[in-house]
């Protein structure tokens, strides 16, 4: 499994900069990160439980906590900090970004919420 080489928070954009050493890099939304948190609150505890996150649009991390040599622990403006990120899911995260803010997208519309968008 690939291994991060770089993190780089922006938070003026609220997007996470991950650099692997197989050369992948991504740019992560911090709502994404925040509203597919690997946490049990977010998760569940078994398969099709994940409880959708609404009202994300404008969450930042405040710190960046590293797990051993396996994962961080992000901690977000919002208090939350209970999900364990580890290399593969933040790999995984990044690799299927477009599918999973699809998806996200889809639930907040089919849950009848309409997301703020930021100003350009």
């Amino acid at each position: 499994m690939p291994t991060p080489t770089e993190f780089n928070l922006h938070r003026s954009s609220r997007v996470l900069e991950i650099t692997f050493d197989d050369g992948a890099h991504f740019t992560l939304p911090v709502e994404l990160l925040r509203v597919y948190s690997p946490s049990a609150e977010v998760q569940g505890h078994g398969p099709g439980q994940r409880v959708l996150q609404t009202g994300k649009e404008e969450v930042n991390i405040d710190h960046i906590e590293p797990v051993g040599n396996y994962a961080v622990c992000l901690h977000f403006d919002d208090e939350h900090n209970t999900g364990i990120y580890s290399w593969e899911y933040l790999y995984s995260l990044g690799k299927n970004q477009e599918g999973l803010w699809k998806d996200y997208l889809t639930e907040l519309e089919k849950a009848g919420y309409k997301r703020k968008e930021r100003p350009s």
